[in-house]
């Protein structure tokens, strides 16, 4: 069900954004893009948006900058609205924004999301949360700078177009962004493929490790706390990991994982198409979509992969 922005935007006049912790391309698209656009809109309003750390490469992508990452004390919006975000604990640090704002709106693509807030605009067969926004904004009114947040939520969440959420309706939003006079070439460039040394070394240590198990239709490969402080790597750093495990050939599903702390792992699924990973996410109290998905799972690296194989063997793998 889609919704009248400016419904929802009458009478409040302060209002915060906020995504997913560690925020990926849509999160930080979707969430520049519709920030730009209001301040541009409502100057009348106070807008903030809150997220971890961005990565450094989005950073090219106007008042990247102005992004929080932190809450004040005794801060309350009038309106909260979360982003490529399926639930609210997946907010992280400004979930106690969403929880004392007002008024709260979820606009989100992933199949796991559960309607969370009181206003919900969810589409699973929406190639990205940023082209959701695209849909909820006055086209006229769609300046260069939003444009270009919202073409690199696009790119990020279809893979420069090549995943099968890419639909015919993807890529006329694209063109229409690219009407604006974008520079889609460099964003995809300077977002997507360009890595910094860190980002190779820790990206070739993943597939230098990494094995095939499950009658070689599944890859897994783990980076340790250790190793991330090895290679001086942060999280933002392995983004991109785990669809690069997706295309060895054979295999049906990648798994790629990382240790946030001592016995904690981040789990990041992806799919070829046989098998949904959502399903498999949601038994360990993650989400995603059919094709890409994550959790957060405590126990040895063995112990995850070993639960994660039990699940996957029940899909057939």
């Amino acid at each position: 069900m889609s919704i009248q922005l400016s419904d929802v935007l009458q009478e409040r006049k302060t209002i915060a954004l906020g995504g997913h912790v560690h925020p990926d391309g849509d999160c930080v698209g979707s969430n520049l893009g519709l920030y730009i656009y209001l301040k541009e809109q409502y100057p009348d309003r106070e807008i903030d948006v809150y997220l971890e750390e961005v990565p450094e490469a989005y950073g090219m992508i106007h008042r990247a900058d102005e992004v929080k990452h932190c809450i004040p004390a005794d801060k309350q919006y009038d309106l909260f609205i979360c982003l490529d975000c399926g639930d609210a604990a997946r907010l992280g640090f400004s979930e106690p924004l969403f929880r004392a704002a007002g008024h709260t709106l979820c606009i989100d693509h992933h199949v796991s999301n559960q309607a969370f807030a009181d206003e919900n605009y969810i589409d699973s067969e929406a190639s990205s949360t940023a082209e959701m926004v695209y849909r909820l904004l006055d086209k006229e009114k769609i300046n260069l700078h939003t444009a270009e947040a919202l073409y690199m939520g696009i790119i990020h969440d279809t893979g420069v177009f090549q995943y099968s959420c890419t639909s015919p309706e993807t890529m006329e939003i694209a063109a229409e962004l690219m009407r604006k006079g974008i520079d889609g070439n460099e964003i995809i460039d300077k977002t997507y493929y360009e890595k910094t040394y860190i980002q190779n070394q820790i990206l070739g240590r993943a597939l230098l490790e990494s094995i095939l198990i499950l009658d070689k239709q599944c890859i897994v490969s783990s980076v340790s706390k250790g190793e991330m402080e090895f290679y001086r790597a942060k999280p933002s750093d392995l983004e991109g990991i785990v669809s690069q495990l997706r295309l060895t050939q054979g295999v049906e599903v990648a798994i790629f994982m990382y240790e946030l702390d001592t016995q904690q792992f981040k789990v990041s699924l992806r799919s070829k198409g046989k098998v949904d990973v959502s399903t498999v996410a949601q038994y360990f109290g993650g989400g995603g979509h059919k094709r890409a998905a994550g959790f957060t799972m405590k126990g040895t690296s063995h112990d995850v992969i070993n639960n994660v194989c039990a699940q996957l063997s029940l899909k057939g793998i």
